[in-house]
């Protein structure tokens, strides 16, 4: 047994904990931010040159928040996406800054995560990199194929992390060749609070837009900004200069008053549907399983927004009652603090907009 300060390693009583090494293979490893084989995704502003970044170059502290800045620099909703026939997948590089907290597992925060399938198939969980304390070099396994049949491979990057640089390593001699198309052809983009940004789920795969885009066959771009989803115009006029399958917006609990989500949630939606006229857009208020009556006038304040919408003729938009998200059973077992959600409660988020963002995608009015 061995200790560390006052705490010790598990992994010297049950091996089930070690993180595994890459083991003897003959490796090729490929660059994704320079190949034209692996699909960089979700980072549509990412600099030619530089670290990996989800914001816009034009965001600035003055016309967003220097905790927007801070957490462009995260990777939430970022993915790569290729397919292999290499018995083994292994990832190289650097982590940027993250954020190690006492409610979020580090491999949600800053690891990695992988999924697979063959054919025309489901992606199903292959594998979790889990990165120690103070890690910035890594090289780790996240996915084995001993069959060595040609398998289309997603690896999520972190949620509350940052990364410098990324390779795919695949075995010599292996092929490794682009994706195929995504069955929904434009970007679901989702824009909202640490909920969005996948605060706490345990692994990144396991946020809900990760679930909802992993189901519908979509790319995935995410705005989600901890504590500092406010609204803010430039965002909207960001979001607004994509073409985007559709929008999901979710800043509910980052509004700091009912009196500053009156005067941006509107605004921010006008600022999109002004440039997109038929943009399927689902508008959500915040989760949770013990709203108090004050924040009644909040819901309403976005259903009004959904509801003048609509009065005006727009065909589609959406408002989902976040009271619904987490379901009628056990909902206050569905978060790690009463705000973010665990793992379940993000299941339940994703099965309840699910069936919204299909009829969305589907009954876009044009």
């Amino acid at each position: 047994m061995t200790k560390k300060g006052n705490t010790v390693d598990i992994s010297s009583i049950d091996k089930n904990f070690v993180v595994p090494g890459v083991g003897e293979y003959d490796l090729i490893f490929t660059d994704a931010r320079n190949s034209k084989i692996i699909a960089l995704e979700g980072l549509k502003w990412m600099p030619e040159k530089g670290d990996y970044r989800r914001i816009p170059g034009t965001f600035t502290a003055e016309n967003t928040s220097a905790g927007v800045i801070t957490l462009g620099w995260h990777t939430a909703g970022g993915a790569v996406r290729f397919r292999s026939d290499s018995p083994v997948i292994v990832l190289r590089g650097k982590l940027g800054p993250g954020c190690d907290m006492s409610h979020m597992p580090r491999a949600g925060s800053c690891g990695f995560d992988s999924y697979s399938f063959s054919g025309n198939g489901f992606p199903r969980y292959q594998k979790t990199f889990q990165p120690g304390p103070g890690l910035v070099d890594y090289k780790c396994v996240i996915g084995l194929n001993p069959e060595r049949k040609m398998l289309s491979w997603i690896v999520n990057l972190p949620l509350y992390g940052g990364v410098n640089t990324l390779e795919v390593g695949v075995e010599a001699g292996s092929r490794l060749l682009p994706p195929k198309a995504h069955k929904v052809k434009k970007p679901i983009l989702f824009y909202g609070s640490s909920i969005t940004q996948g605060g706490c789920a345990s692994r990144p795969g396991n946020m809900y837009p990760s679930h909802l885009c992993r189901k519908l066959d979509a790319e995935q771009i995410n705005l989600g900004f901890s504590g500092n989803g406010k609204g803010e115009k430039a965002v909207a006029e960001a979001i607004a200069s994509l073409d985007l399958a559709a929008f999901v917006y979710d800043y509910d609990y980052n509004a700091p008053s009912p009196e500053h989500l009156q005067a941006t949630h509107e605004p921010f939606f006008q600022i999109i549907r002004k440039a997109h006229p038929h943009l399927p857009v689902i508008m959500i208020s915040k989760c949770n399983n013990n709203i108090p009556e004050s924040d009644g006038p909040r819901r309403e304040i976005i259903r009004r927004t959904y509801l003048n919408a609509v009065e005006a003729g727009d065909e589609n938009v959406y408002f989902i009652d976040g009271l619904t998200l987490f379901g009628k059973e056990d909902q206050d077992a569905c978060t790690v603090d009463g705000c973010h959600p665990n793992d379940l409660g993000f299941y339940r988020m994703y099965k309840t907009i699910l069936p919204v963002l299909r009829r969305a995608l589907k009954n876009r009015k044009k």
